[in-house]
């Protein structure tokens, strides 16, 4: 991990491909990802995740060093990955929906 990147973006395992938020970043926002600025189109809550390098549909999301999901779309270095892009490898799709509606990512 370079030190180039936002101090809102916690790396919680080495292997992990996704930081975690600290807190909110808000749209319009230009943030440091691995030492590349990156611009954010929507804001993105507490919690949520960010991706430290690219992610091909179908590679697994590796959060505290265990897969949590699979990638159901290309995801560039810094995008949002949410419920949008990833496929839970544990809960089903189905009850997803309201999340994803409240998110602007309806189907």
């Amino acid at each position: 991990m370079t030190d180039e990147t936002d101090n809102r973006l916690l790396l919680l395992a080495p292997q992990d491909n996704v930081y975690v938020l600290r807190d909110q970043i808000e749209a319009g926002e230009t943030i440091m990802v691995e030492g590349r600025r990156i611009a954010v189109p929507r804001r993105i809550g507490l919690g949520h995740k960010l991706a430290r390098a690219a992610i091909a549909p179908g590679d697994k999301v590796l959060k505290y060093g265990a897969p949590i999901g699979s990638a159901t779309a290309p995801i560039g270095l810094g995008e949002h990955v949410h419920t949008h892009n990833v496929k839970s490898d544990y809960t089903p799709t189905y009850t997803l929906d309201e999340a994803r509606r409240e998110h602007g990512d309806a189907q």
